[in-house]
């Protein structure tokens, strides 16, 4: 760069006023001011033309960050604008920008390229782009594009932010692919917060890592051109995944503490209305999450074919307490938690949710979540049987120490299994469930048992046996015969000391049979219990 005195600029660049101004702030580290008096000439996104007085070319801003004069003595030269029209192609690719890089209400007239450049911090707030095309850039701080409009999509593909990501209340449309934002295989160092953005188009980020949270409080992701608005397969979060209302983040700072960069100030009632929704398909499979999965009060809103994938996710906790999806499906083959939280009306209706080996150890309903709706909740995810999913849920309950429900659910589970029987099956079926009730009420095998020696010791009563040798053997007592049939282990020297006859052969053989069966039931039902304690 040819200068005629240190820090002045080349007299081959002819700066403009505006650029004269932003040259000398630079060196100073102070921000360039353009705003208009008049807040309706200020929207960088309006209609009303910026002159030349709040115009600057591309080409000098590149000149300055990529090969700017030394600071004023005493100084930190940066790069602060504040509604400035930038005309040109802002080209950085590939470059080094050393100076602190904070842009804001200012209108790109095409689109910023920043493909495999580095920065140190890139605040961009409340600006009007038409593309950025940041690929593989690196940052060592922070990203920022809160409150930003880009008009054709944002291009992060292998970007790599040293801490924070911010994009909340970002606008973004999509590109010629369908993209609103690209950021597969991008790394985040702490947090990425998207906070009421707006996304039109596909967010993809396939593989991504986050190092902290992803938080997407209170945004819309629509998609009408494509299959889904969230595609993620893959994603690594460190903590905690948010699509939840924005109202859930604003308790946070209702005690006085600073909202986060670029979230503007809005009333608790405004807060409250902001949910998270997603208008497509979205896919997590095989994501990672180190502390939850939180979709507390989101709202999917799909077409029949289009699904809400967990397939493989693995996360200690998943809160599933959004709005019942009318469309599609919930898909959680595979999935791996802890702690599912979740609320009855928050699940779909039947075909509306597949859970093949998904697995969970601790149930934690919110609000009333009864025995009858979570068996609902099975029978809607498994329109075909499957003992898999009763097994889980069984095993879930006496883990939490509600025998009671477990045994309901097993219950449930083999009545759902007979309805696949042939007819002999269903019939026997049917009796077991009418007597034993599977075994799972031993209690039921109990009282048949006493009904069936009571009309063992009626009947015999009435007609009593003869010796098997006259003489010999203990007195006749039909009571204790009836319950020496019924009693298929104990002996009480009844059994073998009469000869029945004729109807009475059939007596002695139904009670004999049926008390084998009663006191395996019996037999088994204690044994369980005995476990249990």
């Amino acid at each position: 760069m040819t200068e005629g005195a240190v820090g002045a600029p080349p007299a081959d660049l002819d700066l403009t006023t505006a650029e004269r101004d932003m040259w000398e702030a630079f060196r100073k580290g102070a921000t360039l001011d353009l705003r208009s008096p008049r807040p309706e000439l200020n929207d960088p996104g309006g209609q009303h033309a910026w002159g030349p007085e709040r115009t600057v070319r591309a080409r000098v801003v590149a000149l300055l960050l990529l090969s700017g004069p030394p600071p004023h003595p005493g100084r930190v030269a940066a790069l602060k604008l504040n509604g400035v029209r930038i005309t040109g192609t802002l080209d950085l690719s590939g470059g080094t920008v050393t100076p602190y890089v904070e842009l804001h209400n200012c209108r790109f007239e095409q689109q910023l390229l920043l493909p495999e450049s580095t920065f140190s911090t890139l605040r961009l707030v409340g600006c009007a782009i038409p593309r950025v095309e940041a690929a593989r850039i690196r940052t060592e701080g922070d990203l920022h594009l809160p409150r930003c409009v880009v008009q054709h999509g944002i291009r992060l593909t292998d970007a790599h932010i040293g801490t924070d990501l911010l994009l909340n209340q970002l606008v973004v449309r999509r590109d010629r692919r369908g993209l609103s934002i690209a950021a597969d295989g991008m790394t985040v160092g702490q947090d990425l917060q998207a906070e009421m953005m707006r996304s039109h188009g596909e967010l993809s980020m396939r593989g991504a890592t986050i190092g902290a949270s992803l938080s997407l409080r209170g945004s819309t992701l629509n998609n009408p051109f494509g299959r889904r608005a969230l595609n993620a397969p893959q994603l690594k979060v460190e903590r905690t995944l948010y699509l939840t209302s924005a109202g859930l983040g604003y308790a946070r700072y209702t005690s006085g503490a600073t909202p986060p960069f670029g979230i503007a100030t809005t009333t608790p009632e405004q807060d409250r209305q902001r949910r998270f929704e997603c208008l497509g398909g979205a896919r997590l499979d095989d994501g990672r999450f180190g502390d939850a999965v939180d979709l507390s009060e989101a709202r999917f809103v799909m077409e029949a074919d289009q699904e809400l994938s967990l397939r493989r996710v693995q996360t200690p906790e998943l809160r599933f307490l959004g709005e019942r999806q009318q469309r599609g499906r919930v898909v959680l083959s595979g999935a791996r938690v802890v702690n599912l939280v979740d609320r009855f009306d928050s699940w779909p209706g039947p075909g509306g949710l597949a859970m093949a080996g998904f697995t969970y150890e601790n149930l934690i309903p919110t609000g009333s979540f009864p025995l009858a709706r979570r068996l609902d909740w099975l029978a809607a995810a498994t329109p075909e049987y499957a003992p898999e999913p009763y097994e889980r849920l069984a095993g879930a309950l006496r883990a939490s120490g509600e025998d009671a429900d477990a045994r309901e659910v097993l219950l449930a589970k083999q009545r759902r299994r007979r309805e696949t029987l042939p007819p002999a099956g269903k019939a026997w079926g049917y009796l077991q469930d009418w007597t034993v009730a599977y075994g799972y009420r031993p209690g039921r095998a109990a009282v048949w048992m006493a009904v069936l020696w009571a009309i063992g010791a009626c009947y015999f009563s009435y007609r009593p046996l003869p010796p098997l040798k006259e003489g010999e053997g203990p007195a006749w007592n039909p009571e204790l015969y009836s319950l020496d049939l019924l009693l298929p282990v104990i002996d009480l020297g009844q059994g073998t000391a009469w000869r029945p006859t004729g109807a009475a052969q059939w007596v002695v053989a139904a009670l004999t049979l049926l008390g084998w069966i009663l006191a395996t039931t019996v037999a088994a039902g204690a044994s369980r219990l005995l476990r249990r304690q």
